[in-house]
């Protein structure tokens, strides 16, 4: 497979409408990591992603009778600008069928390029299905994002270039979505560099790659994240799991944090901003290195996308500090006296700026306070903190790695409710589409009462929700039942520390 994915490489014809992309040294990176860091910078296509090069490497091996009728695919951004700029060039009739939850932003990007949007369902599964469907009713050819050998051999082309750009890596970062840039790049460099090491990097809660190569099978992911909606996929391609099989040596899963942290990090070194899901080879490259003790090696990072939705940068410039260990956030008790607070940041000292203090009065002996402190230390500073303050006598509860502290508690602690009985808090994550909360509340059983609820979005295609709901205990099995039907990601939060300490009902 990699021996023909390599022959169609060679005879790629993507620099029709695509560019060779810089590959740049990192020198603040570098220097951080110490390490010889370089950039792939596929965000400077004409489409600000890789995408392109796979789409018209597909559609260029169309049949005039397939070119007459048209194309049709399924993409939520990236592989869609992609597809319609190939269709344009080509003149070819092209349908993208993309989730109604597709910021506006890349809707008119892909219209502007000259494609036929079709909105439809609430995620790239629900309009990837529905775009087969009209595949087979008009007659028209599917151009798949990733699982189809010239889409791959596009891809690849990437390959070639960074071998005629610099000697061969030590290591080379590639981030995963469906496979097909990783199954094309590493075809490429393990026939020409065997002893270059090829790393998949994937989000936590997008892990497909990891954990079909974990249960040497394709797995089908039960929920997907969406922060890095490029690389959002619940299932691996087929052809890139055989080649990633035989061709990339390890993978690595980021959080968020790590991703908002890798984009700050190419913003500082190239003032460019990456899409999150272009960050998240970065963001691999960092936690490999740091648990692995290396140094000293030559290293190539994909920056594979940029098209980001500016409103998303308010959010990850807020968990970036948290992303890069500079910020802890911590519940701490203190007394409820005149001087608490005083002597709390005396304690602190100087060195430490508090970056985030939120309270309300709740009881006349204790107060409880949601704090964020910048440690410049990273995680060595934070756990010296942690004990220092326990050995003043503070009882204190940090909150750094807590989603949903950081996802909502944050923005709305105001003491213990009272008089609340039976309620369970949830955490979800709702389309960001009309109806989609009313769709909440109708299949909800009037007898269930919405006690907390707390929004918040930033421009992506998703909101963050979290409710509290009173649920008497005998009707525990038929809300569950509800929450499964409704079909919204969910995680329980009853047992976590940040509602038990600041939100839960007290008598």
């Amino acid at each position: 497979m990699p021996v023909e994915i390599l022959r169609r490489v060679l005879s790629a014809p993507v620099y029709d409408v695509a560019i060779e992309t810089p590959l740049e040294r990192a020198p603040l990176i570098s220097k951080k990591t110490l390490n010889d860091v370089w950039l792939k910078r596929e965000d400077l296509q004409p489409v600000f992603s890789f995408k392109l090069r796979g789409a018209y490497n597909r559609m260029v091996h169309l049949t005039e009778e397939q070119r007459a009728k048209g194309v049709i695919a399924a993409s939520a951004g990236n592989h869609a600008q992609g597809v319609a700029l190939s269709a344009t060039k080509m003149g070819v009739k092209a349908i993208i069928v993309m989730p109604r939850t597709t910021p506006l932003i890349k809707v008119n990007s892909v219209r502007n390029l000259g494609g036929e949007v079709v909105l439809f369902g609430d995620s790239y599964d629900e309009a990837s299905k529905h775009a087969k469907q009209m595949c087979e009713a008009q007659g028209l050819t599917f151009i798949h994002p990733y699982d189809d050998l010239d889409v791959i051999a596009g891809q690849g082309t990437i390959a070639l270039e960074m071998l005629r750009q610099h000697k061969p890596f030590d290591i080379i970062f590639v981030c995963v979505g469906g496979g097909g840039l990783i199954s094309g790049i590493a075809s490429v460099i393990k026939q020409v560099s065997p002893s270059t090491k090829i790393i998949g990097v994937e989000p936590e809660d997008a892990a497909c790659m990891t954990e079909a190569l974990k249960a040497d099978e394709r797995v089908i992911l039960k929920q997907v994240g969406l922060f890095a909606d490029g690389v959002a996929v619940a299932q691996v391609g087929e052809i890139p799991f055989r080649i990633a099989k035989t061709c990339v040596d390890a993978m690595v899963t980021v959080t968020t944090d790590e991703i908002c942290a890798a984009v700050k990090d190419i913003f500082e070194d190239t003032r460019a901003i990456a899409e999150p899901a272009g960050a998240v080879g970065l963001a691999g490259m960092k936690k490999y290195l740091a648990e692995n003790h290396l140094t000293g090696l030559s290293i190539a990072v994909t920056l594979s996308g940029a098209n980001m939705n500016f409103d998303r940068l308010r959010h990850i410039s807020e968990r970036t500090e948290i992303g890069e260990k500079r910020e802890a956030v911590f519940a701490v008790t203190i007394d409820e006296k005149p001087g608490s607070f005083k002597r709390f940041c005396e304690l602190l000292g100087d060195r430490r700026a508090i970056t985030e203090f939120n309270y309300r009065y709740a009881d006349s002996q204790k107060a409880i306070v949601f704090v964020g402190v910048r440690t410049e230390g990273g995680t060595s500073e934070k756990e010296a903190l942690i004990k220092e303050l326990r050995g003043c006598g503070y009882a204190i509860e940090d909150m750094s790695d807590n989603e949903m502290a950081k996802l909502h508690l944050r923005y709305m602690v105001g003491g213990h409710a009272k008089g609340i009985e039976n309620e369970t808090l949830y955490r979800f994550e709702f389309p960001e589409r009309p109806g989609a909360l009313l769709q909440f509340l109708i299949q909800m059983s009037e007898e269930w009462n919405i006690s907390l609820f707390h929004y918040r979005n930033h421009g992506a295609a998703f909101g963050r929700v979290l409710v509290g709901v009173q649920v008497p205990k005998e009707q525990h099995s038929q809300f569950e039942c509800y929450l499964e039907n409704l079909g919204y990601p969910y995680v329980c939060e009853q047992d976590n520390p940040g509602y038990q300490l600041f939100l839960r009902p007290i008598a």
